[in-house]
């Protein structure tokens, strides 16, 4: 029951965060003076998020390599694989929103601060929301896996200890290479 629970809270988050952005990017973007900053911005940040997951990357890979060595197996290094791309995405995902958000922010304050701040909020949720959501379902979804709960997988049963010491082992992994993009 926990295991639904949590899974539909994951996809409620992220289908709620798409919904945001929904309704950030239908907002007037301002006049071509504006939306040419943004461009410029946009660029930037897409300048600093390519050579930043460039960097992430290769350390990413010796990381995955040793914990394939330290472990013995493959579920850890999977786990922080899930973890590290659900990380990267949500911070992609957030800093484009961002970017896009803040110009729709600065025309939405010419009606008022209250209008400016409604936005500002909006685009800051898309980020927590897609956060917490592919969080919840990674780490659901693998659980699920590691435990055969989804109906298939590796069948690893919590109440054998040395089972369960893998199991925690690859989502410990799953949040370490989340933790490594973020």
């Amino acid at each position: 029951m926990w295991y639904y629970l949590a899974l539909a809270a994951g996809v409620v988050s992220v289908i709620f965060g798409w919904l945001q952005i929904q309704s950030i990017m239908k907002a007037p973007s301002g006049d071509a003076r504006m939306r040419e900053i943004a461009a410029a911005i946009q660029e930037g940040a897409n300048a600093y998020l390519g050579r930043q997951y460039r960097t992430i990357g290769i350390v990413g890979v010796i990381v995955v390599v040793a914990l394939a060595i330290a472990f013995k197996n493959w579920q850890a290094p999977v786990g922080f694989i899930i973890g590290a791309v659900l990380s990267g995405a949500a911070g992609f995902i957030g800093m484009k929103v961002s970017v896009q958000a803040n110009v729709r922010t600065t025309e939405a304050s010419k009606n008022g601060l209250n209008d400016g701040l409604k936005m500002a909020f909006k685009s800051g949720a898309v980020t927590g929301l897609l956060v917490v959501g592919l969080a919840l379902i990674g780490i659901v979804l693998y659980y699920g896996i590691l435990t055969s709960e989804i109906g298939f997988g590796l069948g690893l049963d919590i109440s054998v200890e040395h089972e369960k010491r893998e199991i925690i082992d690859s989502l410990v992994a799953l949040g370490f290479g989340a933790s490594l993009i973020s």
